[in-house]
């Protein structure tokens, strides 16, 4: 019975790796914006009520306030989290833009963590379609890092354009992507708001 119910465990984490590296890759994102390597684990996302889960559709409405994140880590490690969307101005032209990133992540504390550039939710454009946001959590082996990046406020909308989650683990030897989900949203009312508070 014990040996069944290890097998039976083991199948479905693997399962949810598994599922968590094929969604990437079958949504493109580990393509687009990650040269070839993405994440086996996955972050839970809440929104309040509303669960994020690998490419569901959620609205702008819906995702204003900063979530609630969980994902696996080790006792005394640091992360780096980000929130990232690489349908700018629509899907195709693979260029990122920065919605939210959190470095010096004590565990999963993330309330702790050195904001880097403040959440912002989804706004999309209007008639751009779908645009996929991706949530990604990346371990810091080498302990605290002295990040030169300016922090960027929600007024700070031109400067997120300029944003390479690949570059930026790249400049500072983040361990991963480890961890991610994703989910989708396309323009609805309440984006235009979220333009101007942006400075477009």
């Amino acid at each position: 019975m014990k040996t069944l119910l290890t097998v039976t465990l083991f199948c479905t984490i693997g399962f949810a790796l598994a599922d968590v590296a094929s969604e990437f890759q079958s949504a493109n994102i580990t393509s687009d914006i990650l040269k070839g390597h993405g994440p086996t684990d996955l972050i839970e996302v809440k929104y309040g009520n509303n669960v994020v889960n690998l490419g569901n559709e959620l609205t702008p409405t819906q995702v204003k306030q900063i979530p609630e994140i969980h994902y696996k880590h080790e006792g005394g490690v640091l992360y780096t989290l980000v929130m990232t969307d690489p349908d700018v101005p629509t899907r195709g032209y693979n260029r990122e833009f920065n919605h939210w990133l959190v470095g010096n992540i004590p565990e999963e504390s993330v309330e702790k963590g050195e904001v880097l550039a403040e959440y912002v939710g989804s706004g999309p454009p209007q008639g751009s379609g779908l645009h996929r946001y991706v949530f990604l959590v990346y371990r810091q082996d080498q302990g605290a890092i002295t990040f030169d990046e300016r922090r960027l406020s929600t007024w700070d909308g031109k400067q997120r354009r300029r944003f390479s989650i690949q570059k930026f683990a790249e400049k500072y030897s983040l361990v991963g992507p480890l961890a991610g989900n994703y989910f989708t949203a396309k323009w609805d009312e309440s984006v235009p708001d979220l333009h101007k508070h942006l400075g477009f």
